[in-house]
């Protein structure tokens, strides 16, 4: 049987990310290191989930207690964005970004084993490389995805 997640976020997506948020995820994770910068990813998804457009990463508190080798998105800004995202037209909750001050741009050993596996695209950063990955109920699988100018 397949789950509910694995049906709504299919193993294939096609995702585009604006120039605009690509910025801000690198300028993010440079102020806050030697720290994990950590962040929303905001924007639409298109019909089936097959699709994802990024418009907007959101900063966030890093409120872990050992923030230079963990991060944890402050939860009133995760919920302040499920909320806000009731309203018509408004972006939506695509996933979160967080940065690895001494590490690569890949799934860490700690990403992998506290992981939702709830479809959501994760980004990590990394120096100034930014990869996206399909958090799916298998794991995560990296993402191609296409640069927007705005």
């Amino acid at each position: 049987m397949i789950s509910g997640a694995a049906m709504l976020w299919p193993w294939a997506m096609e995702l585009v990310v604006t120039s605009r948020a690509l910025a801000a995820m690198r300028a993010h994770a440079r102020a806050a290191h030697p720290q994990e910068a950590c962040g929303l990813l905001l924007g639409a998804m298109g019909e089936g989930a097959a699709r994802a457009s990024i418009s907007e990463a959101r900063p966030t508190a890093n409120v872990h207690p050992s923030p230079r080798t963990h991060f944890e998105i402050d939860p009133a800004a995760l919920i302040a964005a499920h909320r806000a995202a009731r309203v018509p037209g408004a972006p939506t909750l695509i996933g979160y970004y967080h940065a690895h001050p001494a590490g690569a741009a890949v799934p860490s050993a700690t990403d992998r084993a506290l992981a939702a596996r709830d479809g959501r695209v994760w980004a990590i950063i990394a120096a100034d490389e930014v990869r996206f990955w399909h958090d799916l109920p298998h794991g995560f699988v990296a993402l191609s995805f296409g640069i927007r100018d705005v």
